[in-house]
């Protein structure tokens, strides 16, 4: 693909994705409650989900889903479900030690699990692929190794973004050591993540 066309690609996702969602949201809590280390397994997991969906979208599920609005709106329920229950588990999340203390000891695969299921909570994502991807291909030249290109430069921009927001949720960390903005950040948190589960119910194929 043309150098010029890469640019114009690579800065339409670098500005997406520093844009705040469930996936940044979710890496900055986990790099709160867990240390930015523990936080790459969570890192990983969200990753997998942008890949899992990146390969849907090319493999044609973008597509399947524009056409079928029932399968969409499955998908689209069960993320919103997820999120929900994210933002209530935010919201009721133990503060100070004890307690708090068991939480952070979760496993790197737990930490993994979450987020992976947190990232394929938003099919609007194989949409998003599927609108964004033919913008930057060019039919007169080989259609996988651009689609190659496009997927490993979205992985890197939105690796860079997960660890700014890692990083973040570590001087925030010593921000919150007071219980009373624990407290306060955990609701935060969960009333942002039931207004994402929100706005996808509100999202439309």
């Amino acid at each position: 693909m043309s150098l010029h066309l890469w640019w114009l690609y690579v800065t339409a996702v670098f500005l997406i994705s520093a844009t705040p969602g469930p996936n940044m949201l979710h890496v900055m809590t986990q790099s709160i409650a867990h240390g930015p280390r523990k936080a790459t397994a969570t890192m990983a997991g969200l990753m997998s989900a942008v890949l899992l969906c990146l390969i849907a979208s090319a493999l044609g599920l973008g597509a399947l889903l524009k056409a079928s609005p029932r399968l969409f709106d499955v998908l689209r329920y069960a993320g919103v479900a997820y999120l929900v229950w994210l933002g209530i588990k935010a919201w009721r999340a133990p503060v100070g030690g004890g307690e708090a203390s068991a939480t952070n000891a979760r496993s790197a695969r737990a930490l993994y699990g979450t987020g992976l299921l947190t990232g394929l909570a938003n099919p609007k994502l194989i949409i998003f692929a599927a609108a964004l991807f033919p913008q930057f291909i060019d039919l007169e030249r080989p259609f996988w190794l651009q689609l190659a290109i496009l997927i490993a430069s979205f992985v890197m921009i939105e690796s860079f973004w997960y660890g700014v927001y890692a990083l973040g949720g570590l001087r925030l960390a010593r921000w919150l050591e007071p219980v009373n903005r624990q407290k306060l950040f955990n609701r935060g948190t969960g009333l942002l993540f039931i207004g994402f589960g929100g706005a996808l119910l509100g999202a439309r194929a």
